[in-house]
């Protein structure tokens, strides 16, 4: 499963994770110094999701902030008869 959202494109960004020592100056110290940086990754928030796409149901990999947003339409549920 690629880690990409399938309508606004959202994928994974390169950051760091930053490594420091030392005790801040608000609470007596000289500061806090970086002693290392290592890469990371920041993952998007993705769910797969069932939508309605040219009134098909279609499963999508789509992130929280376009389904928050409304950008999809979800079918409408199915009553069940007894």
């Amino acid at each position: 499963m690629s880690r990409v959202c399938d309508l606004c494109g959202k994928a994974p960004i390169m950051g760091y994770t930053i490594a420091r020592r030392g005790l801040a100056k608000k609470k007596g110290g000289v500061g806090k110094k970086i002693t290392g940086r290592t890469k990371r990754k920041f993952y998007p928030n993705l769910q797969k999701v069932r939508a309605l796409v040219n009134g098909k149901n279609v499963r999508m990999t789509v992130c929280t902030t376009c389904i928050k947003s409304g950008k999809i339409t979800k079918p409408a549920l199915k009553k069940a008869t007894t």
